[in-house]
């Protein structure tokens, strides 16, 4: 088996907390988070992947000419378990030996993150592995093995993959400053990022 990884984008989230805006169109680098995200995520594998919701078309827009696997979360109101389902069955036919799930509103994270994740988790292919801050704060993206691609398909709800991290104790990877816990939820979180940039 080809022992790459495979990289999917939870983006089907409604982005309440931006009282109306959608964090994920917010200009990064000159074009969308989300499109910087897939960016970064196609300079670390070949396999990469965004859920998205039928009816979110501007974030689909911004991802034209990408050549990246969209995957449509018909039952997106559930939370990110749905999404997390939707990645995990498309690795699942991928020939990829673990799936990384790297959120799309985390601007700091850049290629050379994902390839160092890639790299680390290969090392110990079976354990799950998290990126962590330097004072190892356990953050993302986060790494799932293929053997645990079953359980994944068994997430519900809005809590992510912590009953798997939980149950499968990951290795901490730590990024350089805080970019493994910068994710920017609200315009504050926004107004901050850009004042420190």
């Amino acid at each position: 088996m080809n022992r790459a990884c495979a990289i999917v984008l939870p983006a089907a989230g409604l982005a309440r907390r931006m009282r109306g805006g959608d964090k994920l169109l917010e200009p990064v680098g000159g074009v969308a988070l989300l499109r910087h995200a897939a960016q970064q995520a196609l300079q670390a594998s070949s396999y990469v992947a965004v859920t998205l919701r039928p009816e979110k078309t501007r974030r689909l827009s911004v991802l034209l000419n990408l050549p990246v696997h969209v995957l449509t979360v018909p039952d997106a109101d559930e939370g990110m378990a749905a999404s997390l389902r939707a990645g995990a069955r498309w690795a699942g036919d991928a020939p990829v030996s673990a799936l990384m799930i790297a959120l799309p509103d985390m601007p700091d994270i850049a290629a050379g993150d994902f390839r160092a994740l890639i790299a680390a988790q290969a090392e110990n292919p079976d354990q799950c592995l998290r990126a962590a801050s330097m004072d190892h704060r356990p953050g993302h993206p986060v790494i799932v093995p293929r053997r645990l691609f079953p359980d994944m398909l068994e997430l519900r709800g809005d809590q992510g993959a912590r009953a798997i991290l939980r149950a499968n104790p990951p290795r901490l990877y730590p990024l350089d400053g805080q970019r493994a816990l910068t994710d920017l939820d609200t315009p504050e979180d926004w107004a901050a990022w850009r004042k420190a940039h």
